[in-house]
């Protein structure tokens, strides 16, 4: 287990605390109050500063965001957004989008409630492991609000209005099942696999040349409201890029040879 005290970013966390596996190329951002895991406003902040810390170090290939207990989350802090300065609260969907700004893979794994900001933060990682137990809703309009950071856009994104409308505008719970059926979720599995499905995915994604991981997910992010030629345009500058790099020249010869590549990053 790596140290993480050498980073101040990764101590003295507020409800959550950050694992690093070096061996594994691994770490975890661990939500860590129970029994709900509720998030408050300064865990929000914490959360950016943590992935921005992650992103920087060489020795994390992969994060994995997940819970203790039969929860991942039941949502904010519900009092800290009457608490919260109008300029604290137009950052929270600047810091909930951390995950998604960083340039490795982010595995989100769900059980039970998943609800508001935890439903959102989900929302951008890159791959979503749920078990049966997961239950996603966004259910700020039984406080007369709205999603505030990013829950409602990305949604719609994934699932399309008709859809969004359904789980926003009626706070409606979806279960991991319908999640998967719907393409929020990545896998749905049996509530005893959730771990060893995502220990498994971590692992094949190490598999990859992080170059390539990096480029892929950016590139990704990037075209995602872009016109089809912008993006297959974008898609050749990337992958021209890539022709010129040690990874790609090792993953060919690697190829040829029959043999599983051992990718650098460069």
């Amino acid at each position: 287990m790596t140290d993480t005290t050498i980073d101040p970013r990764l101590t003295g966390l507020d409800g959550f605390r950050v694992e690093i596996d070096a061996a594994r190329e691994r770490a975890d951002i661990i939500l860590a109050r129970p029994p709900m895991n509720t998030i408050a406003m300064p865990q929000r902040d914490q959360f950016r500063r943590v992935f921005e810390a992650l992103d920087e170090r060489p020795d994390v290939r992969v994060i994995v965001l997940r819970a203790e207990g039969e929860h991942f989350s039941s949502g904010g802090y519900i009092r800290g957004f009457l608490e919260a300065s109008p300029e604290h609260v137009s950052d929270l969907a600047w810091n909930i989008a951390a995950p998604a700004r960083c340039s490795k893979p982010v595995i989100a794994a769900n059980r039970g409630y998943t609800f508001g900001v935890g439903f959102e933060i989900s929302l951008a990682c890159d791959f979503r492991i749920v078990s049966e137990t997961c239950r996603y809703a966004l259910p700020e309009q039984k406080l007369g609000q709205i999603p505030g950071s990013g829950g409602s856009a990305r949604l719609q994104k994934i699932v399309g209005i008709t859809r969004a409308k359904d789980i926003v505008m009626r706070s409606r719970r979806i279960t991991g099942r319908q999640a998967l059926d719907w393409g929020i979720a990545t896998e749905c599995v049996a509530d005893n696999a959730l771990e060893s499905t995502v220990d498994a995915l971590v692992e094949e994604l190490r598999g990859f040349s992080p170059l390539a991981q990096r480029t892929a997910k950016r590139l990704l992010n990037e075209t995602e409201d872009a016109l089809l030629a912008t993006a297959i345009a974008l898609e050749g500058h990337c992958y021209s890029r890539l022709r010129q790099s040690d990874d790609f020249r090792e993953g060919v010869e690697a190829f040829h040879e029959k043999r599983t590549p051992k990718f650098t990053g460069s």
